[in-house]
């Protein structure tokens, strides 16, 4: 228990204790951090490959990650919906810019499925130094978060700034609660243990990290079950979003997740106008800050 703590709050604190302001090492460490995605995703695909009985454990990964995502997501927009309605964001009127080419962000987190499959193709090769997958992804997974510790200190958001943005941590608050509640549901409806949801629900849209720390918390298939889950979040985010924020703005922002301070900022800005800019980068700071926090102590 105490060894996975320290391997997610230790390197998370010591990135955080360091302050960069040369903007081209801040650049280097975003392209670093980007990098590593693909380096963990790879790695899983390969832990998954090499479990036996693959072809139930396959079917298995695919009725968790449906599960848990209808409960989580269910849970998240009536939650939304219902803040939305008790405390309307009153916005200036604004012309909402074409977005993103939608087909284009799709086919860039389909990319990330992509190179989970590559991992898993290259891991059914079998080939004994493989078997060393689970120790790189401990490594990849630490390097990752003291990345992530860096960017977050050097990111220009204070503890002050986020506590003045109310309608961005009250949303991160609400989408972060409603979460928990549907991990726990999906757990119960899959008879599995309630702080495993939890644990998976936690991830609220960081599949990287949610992954591979359910993989060597859980297992493979749960590694697994989170990714999709969170990657289905992103997917379902870019789609709704130009639709529903000029009316459910609270609810569009939300189900985003920790996501709205990186990929689906650009879909959140164009279609919402620049007033929603802060609100989005303090409620994917907020999400982003607390899930490895949330995930060790549920692991």
């Amino acid at each position: 228990m105490y060894s996975g703590l320290l391997i997610i709050l230790l390197p998370l604190t010591f990135g955080y204790l360091i302050p960069i302001k040369n903007k081209q090492i801040l650049h280097r460490v975003h392209q670093s951090l980007n990098s590593m995605v693909y380096v963990i995703l790879f790695l899983m695909g390969i832990t998954l490959a090499l479990l036996e009985n693959l072809s139930v454990h396959l079917i298995s990964i695919l009725i968790y990650a449906v599960t848990f995502f209808a409960c989580i997501f269910l849970l998240n927009v009536i939650s939304l919906l219902l803040l939305d309605k008790l405390d309307p964001w009153k916005i200036p009127q604004h012309k909402q810019e074409k977005p993103p080419s939608r087909l284009k962000m799709v086919f860039e987190s389909l990319q990330l499925c992509g190179v989970l499959l590559l991992g898993f193709v290259v891991g059914l090769t079998g080939f004994d130094f493989l078997h060393y997958a689970d120790k790189g992804s401990q490594l990849a997974l630490m390097l990752l978060l003291l990345l992530v510790g860096i960017q977050l200190r050097n990111s220009g958001m204070s503890i002050k700034q986020i506590l003045i943005n109310r309608r961005g941590t009250t949303i991160a608050f609400v989408m972060a609660v409603s979460a928990l509640a549907g991990g726990a549901l999906a757990a119960f409806l899959l008879g599995i243990p309630v702080k495993m949801g939890l644990a998976l629900a936690s991830g609220f849209g960081w599949y990287s990290l949610t992954g591979i720390v359910l993989t060597d918390a859980y297992g493979p298939v749960m590694g697994s079950a989170a990714f999709f889950n969170d990657l289905a979040r992103e997917l379902a985010a870019i789609m709704l979003i130009p639709m529903i924020i000029n009316r459910y703005r609270s609810t569009a922002l939300g189900i985003c997740g920790s996501t709205s301070m990186d990929f689906t900022l650009p879909v959140l800005q164009r279609s919402g106008g620049v007033s929603i800019v802060p609100a989005a980068i303090v409620h994917g700071f907020v999400l982003s800050l607390i899930t490895p926090i949330l995930m060790a102590f549920f692991t």
